[in-house]
């Protein structure tokens, strides 16, 4: 409980909702870190951590990270994530009631909070929540929970060329070698795209079976155990887990590009140097993931056509430019022109 106070305490966010789970075992942290644009929104994650003080800092630096995502495509949201801490698998009866206690604390506050899913929350998890709480996004004109993952690999894609276009100056990803870390939903959803434009794809994934399955859906190669890290190819995109880029394996790197959905991609804030000092161009994950906020945040607002969230989330492409554009000429990277563009949207909505 200390290194839970010394946590909360020393954050820089609005405030933190903990609550123990008896039944379940599980602790729930709601992190809501900012609300300077509009409601603080973000999404839901289950997952096992070491102990529940690595629960609530992955939360609170999810947390922070949205308000980051919000700010960039500005839309009128702030930043907030909720981490439910589970001892191990929690599934079935134990499941749903675990989804529903949790999804009245949501309700307890009044809209001060908007969540929906995130790593380890599938549309069902949704559908129980829904019964227990209005303040959920995401979901169409029938009440039908909308899957965000083809709207985030979108973005990726859309990211993914324009990085190409002001490396190369040429968007195209037909017959570049695109390295997918983690085939899950958004993964996935990235690894057909890139396959149907021509792309050659390798796939790295736990799930071994899943991987090669895909691949052979799209004429791709699975790793099979090779080092991912140090496999030649024009684009590293990481879709899983966070931290991966660190001092172990940027120097490893055998790539231009680092550009893929996972969040929190580096470990600590200066592998964005170690990257530019390998002259390897990223893409700023809390810009390049937006996918997801950006179709959410116009179906709240009413667009629920498939084609017309996809021209909302190809905007991404003209952010990553600009940013990309802007580091360039300031001689710096990417992330402090990326984290400059979300300072002067945040203190403009301050003022």
């Amino acid at each position: 409980m200390r290194e839970l106070q010394s946590l909360i305490e020393s954050w820089d966010g609005l405030a933190v909702l903990s609550h123990f789970d008896k039944p379940t075992g599980a602790w729930i942290f709601i992190c809501i870190h900012d609300n300077s644009l509009g409601s603080s929104t973000g999404g839901t994650r289950i997952a096992t951590y070491p102990t529940p003080a690595d629960g609530l800092r992955d939360g609170m630096r999810l947390a922070e990270g949205m308000t980051h995502k919000w700010a960039a495509v500005d839309l009128g949201f702030g930043g907030a994530k909720a981490v439910l801490a589970v001892p191990g698998p929690v599934v079935g009866q134990e499941r749903e009631g675990l989804l529903r206690r949790y999804a009245k604390l949501v309700e307890l506050l009044g809209g001060a909070f908007l969540t929906g899913e995130d790593m380890g929350i599938h549309p069902e998890d949704m559908e129980v929540m829904s019964k227990h709480t209005r303040f959920l996004h995401g979901f169409d004109e029938t009440g039908k929970k909308v899957d965000p993952s083809p709207y985030t690999a979108r973005g990726v894609l859309t990211g993914i060329k324009a990085v190409f276009a002001h490396r190369f100056g040429d968007p195209s990803v037909s017959g570049k070698r695109i390295l997918v870390q983690g085939t899950g939903n958004v993964g996935g959803h990235l690894v057909r795209m890139l396959g149907a434009e021509g792309a050659e794809v390798l796939l790295d994934d736990i799930d071994s079976d899943r991987a090669r399955t895909l691949a052979d859906e799209v004429g791709g190669r699975v790793m099979n155990g090779n080092d991912p890290y140090s496999t030649p190819c024009d684009v590293f995109a990481p879709c899983a887990v966070g931290a991966v880029l660190n001092r172990e394996t940027i120097p490893r790197l055998a790539c231009p590009i680092v550009a893929g959905s996972a969040n929190n991609q580096l470990a600590e804030h200066e592998d964005v140097e170690r990257l530019r000092e390998r002259d390897i161009l990223y893409a700023p994950d809390y810009i390049i993931n937006a996918g997801g906020a950006i179709s959410f945040a116009h179906i709240g607002r009413g667009i629920t056509d498939r084609d017309r969230l996809f021209e909302k989330v190809d905007s991404i492409g003209g952010t990553l430019s600009e940013i990309m554009t802007e580091a360039s000429e300031r001689g710096e990277s990417t992330l402090a022109a990326a984290d400059r563009r979300v300072a002067r949207v945040l203190a403009r909505a301050r003022s």
